[in-house]
């Protein structure tokens, strides 16, 4: 595997590599040069960092005869042609096993261009088209009546990146292996599912199933990572496939493995020759960019810098760090172009979760305590600077969803009690909850939407009353108290200390929502800490946290009503009991009888009987309203910023052809309609 020996600086614009001839004639002339400076304020109450990016003037010394335009233009770490090549940001950061490509075992940053480029899954999401794209499929699957057999015709002409034909062997082949071998991610759900695979002919797979299952092939449907199917045969020439660190890469999709770095800061994908041969190719066309490389940066202060320098091109940011870039740069812009700016269509709902098995969290009165001691315009407004939608339950409300659920759910909501104890009920649902965002807006200055249409869509339908009174009364209930300053004490008279464990990368809407948790628990009387961890994922599938901000539910697929894949991951077969025991279901390890009832309706239920489902997927939320295990905030906005400085023609709200991010599993559709600049 070709190693690149260049160090990628993207940040700095003037450290490109130099010609490989000596130049004997120089010029001196006066650049301006971009930096960051982070300072640290105090804004609402709570400590949050500012980025502001300041320019100054340096001598350089430049080749006579080229004009010092060219610079811009250097080659990517030291050989690829910029103009030919997308840089992107990594969302999930520096890769932690760069030389392992094997994303059926464990977690192998696969938004490093895995699922994003060089991975063609069977189906594919696209949320912003509400369209389930056919990619290795041909189609949709054909279940028999009772839902325990199926056949997915598969598409024609298809070959893996090293030129070899794909075929229905392979998948049979994947789904034989993770059954073989206890390693794999996917080989419980196999297990437990298939009694036989087979292939017919050479482009169609059948599965006999252990037991009815409606949604057994969205196993292979990507939304954020599936199943993937693996090249046969390159697997089955070596002795352990779960050992096998699988580099290079080899897919079906429209790239290639270029190169990467050792130390996980970047990967190199170059477009196929053969990239015709591909779903992408076969669907779209021709991608425009050469190359494309990910990449992952220090800090949000490092991006911004490297898109202000034009050596980065598509990236995910903080409020903060967006208003900085779109302040400084007159070729970057937001996916809206005003007010809120963000993606506002990613179907995936932040919040905060706790461990259910850990004491107090496992009383749903001290959850919802919680809950209603958060003022929720406060933090929001701490977190992303007003710009999220709210949500009372678990999934976002954006396209359909406000309609199909949160909509026909409000007079539920309404009606939904606490018992306070002494006899004494609360409602706790606050349709009035989203006019508190939109006066924080104003407060900002922001222009704001006027009708109600609009405002609904930008700011959601409802939340939850801040009633710290009320709070107090279900802590008071559980034998909880308060000492003589007002601090919450635990029933056994000990101080209340609530430890919230997530990540170190300060632009991530989880470390945005733990924070602002903080911020609200210690106003109400808690001793709240924030403990950033880089093992945060690791310790809260093991159980060993209290609060955590991983998302309160799994994301819906962003398209439909079918939310099986919201509800499943809360199926009691998935839940650990025991700590430090990883769990396969939700980090907060919550299940119930009903919950199970629901998911087995889902299960035996047909897909194309929405009504059924929609009802079913109704019935599941209000679980989860009910029980909180984990506390729904605002969708997840997309900070997302694009430089047309190189490329052009990025999907944003005013030409919606596909998702937007460039991580997410469809980016590699994005990439046959991106113009280039000729720059």
């Amino acid at each position: 595997m070709k190693r690149l020996v260049f160090i990628l600086i993207a940040l700095l614009l003037l450290a490109a590599c130099s010609p490989a001839a000596p130049v004997e004639v120089t010029r001196v002339v006066t650049e301006e040069v971009t930096r960051v400076v982070t300072e640290t304020v105090v804004e609402q109450g709570a400590e949050v960092e500012v980025t502001r990016i300041v320019t100054e003037e340096v001598i350089v010394e430049v080749p006579a005869e080229e004009e010092v335009e060219a610079v811009d233009a250097a080659p990517v770490l030291g050989e690829l042609p910029r103009n030919q090549t997308l840089i992107a940001g990594m969302l999930t950061g520096r890769a932690g096993t760069p030389s392992n490509f094997n994303e059926w075992v464990g977690w192998k940053n696969r938004d490093r261009g895995m699922q994003n480029l060089a991975n063609e899954p069977l189906w594919s999401v696209d949320f912003a088209t509400g369209e389930i794209i056919n990619g290795l499929a041909t189609g949709d699957p054909v279940y028999n009546e009772d839902f325990t057999a199926l056949t997915i015709p598969l598409r024609e002409g298809v070959t893996w990146s090293d030129g070899e034909p794909f075929t229905a062997a392979d998948v049979v082949y994947t789904v034989e292996t993770l059954m073989a071998h206890e390693g794999f991610n996917a080989h419980t759900f196999f297990v437990e599912n298939v009694a036989s695979v087979s292939a017919p002919d050479d482009y169609t797979v059948a599965f006999e199933l252990l037991q009815a299952n409606s949604r057994f092939h969205t196993t292979f449907l990507d939304r954020w990572g599936s199943t993937w199917i693996m090249p046969q045969h390159i697997f089955e020439a070596v002795d352990d496939p779960v050992t096998f660190e699988f580099n290079p890469f080899v897919g079906t999709g429209p790239y290639k493995l270029h190169s990467f770095d050792e130390q996980g800061f970047w990967t190199v994908w170059e477009k196929r020759e053969d990239w015709q041969n591909s779903p992408t190719g076969i669907l779209y066309g021709e991608p425009v960019p050469q190359y494309i490389v990910f990449q992952a940066f220090a800090n949000e202060g490092a991006k911004v810098v490297a898109q202000l320098t034009h050596q980065l091109d598509a990236v995910d940011l903080s409020a903060e760090g967006l208003s900085a870039a779109l302040a400084q740069g007159d070729t970057i812009r937001a996916y809206q172009p005003s007010f809120p700016w963000v993606v506002n269509n990613d179907p995936a709902m932040t919040g905060i979760t706790f461990n259910t098995k850990v004491a107090p969290y496992d009383e749903s009165d001290i959850r919802w305590a919680l809950l209603l001691s958060i003022d929720i315009a406060e933090y929001v407004g701490q977190a992303v600077d007003g710009t999220g939608t709210l949500s009372p339950v678990h999934i976002p409300s954006l396209g359909s969803y406000p309609e199909d659920f949160i909509g026909p759910m409000e007079e539920w909501l309404a009606d939904f009690q606490l018992d306070l104890g002494d006899g004494e009920m609360f409602n706790p649902y606050d349709p009035d909850a989203p006019q508190r965002l939109v006066e924080y807006a104003e407060g900002r200055g922001y222009v704001v939407p006027t009708d109600q249409a609009t405002i609904d869509q930008t700011f959601g339908l409802g939340w939850y009353k801040y009633d710290p009174e009320a709070a107090g009364k279900l802590l008071i209930k559980h034998g909880f108290s308060q000492d003589a300053d007002g601090m919450w004490l635990l029933p056994d008279g000990t101080p209340w200390k609530i430890e919230v464990l997530d990540r170190v990368d300060t632009s991530h809407h989880a470390f945005k929502n733990c924070n602002a948790a903080v911020q609200q628990w210690k106003q109400f009387g808690i001793d709240a800490v924030y403990i950033a961890n880089d093992a945060h994922v690791t310790l809260s599938d093991e159980g060993n946290f209290q609060v955590t901000c991983a998302w309160p539910a799994f994301e819906p697929w962003g398209a439909g009503v079918d939310l099986i894949r919201t509800l499943d991951v809360f199926n009691s077969a998935f839940v650990a009991d025991s700590i430090g025991e990883a769990t396969s279901g939700h980090e907060s390890r919550w299940s119930s009888p009903e919950m199970d009832a629901v998911l087995e309706t889902l299960r035996t239920t047909d897909p194309a009987d929405t009504e059924a489902v929609r009802l079913a997927g109704i019935e599941g939320l209000k679980l989860l309203v009910a029980e909180m295990p984990g506390i729904p905030t605002y969708g997840y906005a997309g900070f997302l910023t694009w430089d047309d400085y190189y490329w052009t023609n990025w999907p944003g709200s005013e030409n919606p052809y596909t998702q937007p991010y460039v991580h997410w599993g469809p980016f590699k559709y994005m990439t046959p309609f991106l113009q280039a600049t000729g720059r």
